[in-house]
């Protein structure tokens, strides 16, 4: 039996609306988080957007 683990652990690369509710506040906040430095920029890889979670955790 193969054990589903998609909520076992968050994931490292994070989208802005995942990476807004991980710090928990809503995405417009973490927009102007974002912009005044207070939450690190994004990596772009390809055509995604995230943001790393541990930065994120840092940041916070």
């Amino acid at each position: 039996m193969k054990l589903h683990d998609a909520i076992a652990y968050p994931p490292r690369g994070m989208s802005r609306e995942e990476a807004a509710r991980w710090i928990g506040v809503s995405t417009t906040k973490f927009d102007e988080m974002v912009k005044d430095r207070r939450m690190p920029r994004p990596k772009r890889v390809d055509g995604r957007v995230i943001w790393d979670r541990l930065a994120l955790d840092m940041a916070f």
